[in-house]
């Protein structure tokens, strides 16, 4: 009996008769008859048909959601401001995930971005009328967190003098916010539909 315990150390957890232990699972590959008998039997899972108990499963979106906040924010209105107008030209950088997530056969979205946006417009002085452009970041665009939503807007140099430069861009960020917020409160819309 020494020899013994000296031979396999300390494991009071583990059996050391191997023969009453349960045997390995083996994976089994669905046929397709086995996926048509499941899915007459029972209502359409939420996640894979391999993930009958709805435990962790997770999907990128990245592909169609990318996609589709670029075509959203370029489908929002002009918007005014006490300066001038301005109007967002081009989604030019969109990164970060969106994912579909099956947790205990529930259901949950989200996605995290962070966006820069080239916009252009026009700057409206009491008898002078100047082209504006700039961009626009939006910084950790999250799922349910759109009253958070902070962007930080810039000028080109040439648009504007620079004593000014500060209140046309709060300006900006102020008329801009809630027309980004709409456009990005559709996209959840959709993504709680996928």
């Amino acid at each position: 009996m020494e020899a013994l315990k000296k031979a396999t150390g300390y494991t009071y957890w583990v059996r050391q008769d191997t023969q009453q232990a349960a045997p390995a699972a083996v994976p089994k590959k669905l046929s397709p008859s086995d996926i048509a008998h499941q899915q007459s039997c029972q209502e359409l899972p939420l996640g894979s048909v391999w993930n009958q108990a709805g435990t962790w499963e997770e999907k990128s979106l990245n592909s169609w959601a990318l996609g589709r906040v670029k075509e959203l924010l370029l489908a929002a209105e002009a918007v005014s401001f006490p300066q001038g107008t301005a109007r967002i030209t081009e989604v030019s950088s969109c990164t970060g995930d969106a994912t579909l997530v099956t947790v205990r056969k529930k259901k949950r979205v989200g996605y995290s971005f962070d966006i820069t946006i080239k916009f252009n417009g026009e700057l409206t002085s009491p008898g002078v009328s100047k082209d504006l452009e700039g961009t626009v970041k939006l910084l950790e665009a999250a799922y349910g967190e759109l009253d958070d939503l902070q962007l930080e807007v810039s000028l080109k140099d040439r648009s504007v003098a620079a004593d000014e430069k500060g209140k046309v861009q709060d300006a900006i960020g102020k008329s801009l916010l809630p027309a980004l917020r709409k456009q990005l409160a559709v996209f959840e819309a959709e993504l709680e539909q996928r």
